[in-house]
């Protein structure tokens, strides 16, 4: 059988993928500056604040978190949802690293 593709890549590469593909989609960029913004925890008033239906956002919010990027507390019958502070940092400096490389010659092509 063969190598799944991810497999073909380093940990950083796909690490870098998975970051990467958190911030392809725009719901998810904006609750993460919502959650910024806030600078606290939100417990269930990301549909009006985004404006989507909840289960969108309740999809978006399992993205991030299985990314680590947000972590989920329950209170109640609700989550109440905040930045991964230590989390957010480590996803910072390994895209500061990937996205700080420049290109040394001046003509390639």
């Amino acid at each position: 059988m063969g190598l799944a593709k991810t497999e073909m890549f380093t940990d950083k590469q796909n690490e870098i993928a998975l970051f990467a593909k958190v911030f392809g989609h725009p719901a998810r960029v904006s609750i993460l500056q919502h959650l910024f913004k806030i600078d606290s925890c939100v417990c269930g008033d990301l549909v009006n604040e985004i404006g989507l239906a909840q289960p969108t956002i309740s999809q978006h919010l399992k993205e991030l978190k299985h990314l680590g990027l947000i972590k989920g507390n329950v209170e109640g019958t609700s989550v109440c949802y905040c930045i991964n502070k230590e989390n957010w940092s480590n996803m910072k400096a390994v895209m500061l690293e990937f996205l700080d490389q420049d290109v040394s010659k001046i003509e390639c092509c």
